[in-house]
């Protein structure tokens, strides 16, 4: 595997081992309700974060797919690429962000299905980031609401960092359970 897709799949899988830390630090009686009206429950984040990688998964399996049609070349470059994305701006959650209506979660959700889906979005995370593999992603960009114009590692290793921000916000819940 190309080092930039390696470290790209070694960020994504740490940040979804300490997103299971947290949900596992919260009651599982507890992982359905919300702590305060508006706020979302464990649940409804997992959920959250599970519609916004399977668009994320979509728009990279689309725009990956056109650029090799057009004969993306292959990747030359093996320097890092985790820090060309504002990975503490993004989890830092100083300031509120409302989430847009497309990826807003389902209330009926439960915290057991919600990490199923979780868990199958992943798997397909990772099948589009090895399907890239060896191709030069960062020559592949589109627009993104938070980054502006990214390329495809940028979008993957973005999920990541929105990953991080709603596993501190899972662990501020753990902690109103305290």
């Amino acid at each position: 595997m190309h080092p930039r897709i390696q470290e790209v799949l070694d960020y994504l899988d740490s940040t979804r081992a300490d997103l299971d830390d947290a949900v596992q630090s919260v009651a599982p009686d507890r992982r359905d309700q919300r702590p305060a009206e508006d706020r979302w429950s464990v649940a409804e984040i997992l959920d959250h974060l599970h519609i916004a990688e399977r668009k994320t998964v979509k728009l990279i399996t689309i725009a990956l797919e056109a650029a090799k049609a057009k004969g993306l070349a292959q990747e030359t470059e093996t320097g890092a690429v985790l820090d060309t994305v504002p990975r503490a701006r993004i989890s830092n959650r100083a300031a509120r962000v409302s989430a847009p209506e497309a990826v807003m979660p389902r209330s009926d959700i439960d915290a057991a299905s919600a990490w199923a889906a979780l868990q199958q979005s992943r798997e397909k995370m990772r099948a589009a980031a090895a399907a890239g593999d060896g191709f030069a992603l960062s020559e592949v960009k589109q627009q993104h609401p938070a980054l502006g114009l990214a390329d495809l590692y940028q979008w993957m290793i973005f999920q990541g960092a929105h990953e991080a921000r709603h596993t501190a916000q899972i662990r501020e819940i753990a902690q109103q359970g305290n």
